[in-house]
């Protein structure tokens, strides 16, 4: 969701490389696949970390653990872990919730689940994530990072999620104001009267 429209594009990016700017912090996640003690790939992603089937159009199942807790089994197209600021992007389109940007969570989105009770969590996003690939997969499920594949997983493999040390800091021009933003690119009403 970008702060600036086309047609104000010059104007409020002059404003920027003049100084006139406000500054948000956003924080990274960081995604490892291990294969027994073996480190297989590893990313790292502003939005989000996807597993999902790749070209295969089979579920995959999978145990996911949060803290070293078990959550759930699951048999569906995959998950999404989503920052606040990826809740905008590719969780949104798969039913996720959208979440301010100064939160300090995770969401974690089904995608298209096997029983209708697997609904979208949020956890705090200093939470270990952890998913086990299921022993019986017929497919090797993809993990991507912001869209990039970076591993590919075989059965029982772990991936784990964790919220990055580093930040990172983005640039928005003065008044900036997440709900304009929101109601603009949604579409959403304005206030009665205007």
């Amino acid at each position: 969701m970008t702060d600036i429209s086309p047609d104000e594009l010059e104007e409020r990016v002059g404003e920027v490389l003049d100084g006139h700017y406000e500054v948000e912090e956003r924080f990274l996640l960081d995604a490892e696949l291990y294969r027994g003690d073996t480190l297989m790939g590893s990313g790292d992603a502003l939005n989000e970390v996807v597993l999902h089937p790749g070209k295969a159009v089979r579920m995959i199942e999978f145990e996911l653990f949060l803290d070293g807790q078990f959550v759930y089994s699951q048999r569906s197209d995959g998950l999404i872990i989503a920052t606040p600021t990826g809740s905008t992007a590719y969780s949104l389109s798969g039913g996720g919730p959208i979440m301010h940007p100064r939160l300090d969570v995770l969401t974690l989105v089904p995608m298209f689940p096997h029983t209708l009770s697997s609904r979208p969590i949020v956890v705090d996003s200093s939470s270990e994530i952890r998913i086990h690939i299921g022993e019986t997969n017929q497919t090797y499920p993809h993990i991507s990072c912001d869209g990039q594949t970076r591993a590919v997983a075989k059965p029982d493999d772990v991936l784990v999620i964790r919220r990055k040390p580093q930040t990172v800091h983005l640039v928005h021009p003065v008044g900036h104001n997440f709900y304009e933003v929101l109601r603009s690119k949604l579409g959403w009403s304005h206030r009665l009267g205007d």
